[in-house]
């Protein structure tokens, strides 16, 4: 299960009047895209972007934050299983920072550790034949990122009721 550390980002009404969200799973060779519905209830795998510098990848977001007028990022942030920051936590930050100064909606971190994992099972318990599930495990490691977002924003925003 993946739990996202506490945001104290928006609640629900605020994402119902953002719109999309785009999801970002981080990788070193590859970054997996998802993407929610606009009442943010659901995320879904969109795509997975060969990483080929920062700038270059940075601009292949830019576009598809254009491309479907997205609203705010989610990425997830590779804790430890301790819970401390990681050399690859470190790289996430840093390429956020840099993606960051390029957009002007908010971008958040929320706790990601072994979302490819538990995407992996999921593809696998599903039948999705292995060179498929190559390519399409990093998006749906960002749905899962994603989705946890909206599912916490959702249940805080119940309890504020």
């Amino acid at each position: 299960m993946i739990r996202t550390r506490a945001l104290g980002g928006p609640g629900l009404a605020d994402i119902a009047e953002v719109g999309r969200i785009l999801g970002l799973d981080m990788g070193d060779r590859w970054i997996g895209v998802a993407l929610s519905d606009p009442e943010g209830i659901l995320a879904s795998p969109l795509t997975r972007i060969t990483r080929i510098g920062t700038e270059a990848t940075i601009e292949v977001i830019l576009q598809l934050v254009r491309q479907h007028q997205v609203k705010r990022i989610v990425a997830g942030l590779p804790y430890s299983m301790k819970g401390g920051l990681g050399p690859q936590a470190i790289k996430v930050l840093d390429f956020l920072h840099e993606l960051r100064q390029r957009l002007e909606i908010p971008v958040e971190t929320v706790d990601e550790r072994l979302s490819t994992v538990a995407a992996g099972r999921r593809m696998r318990e599903a039948g999705i034949v292995r060179k498929r599930k190559k390519r399409e495990i990093d998006a749906a490691a960002a749905a899962l990122i994603l989705q946890a977002y909206l599912d916490e924003v959702r249940t805080n925003a119940g309890t504020e009721l």
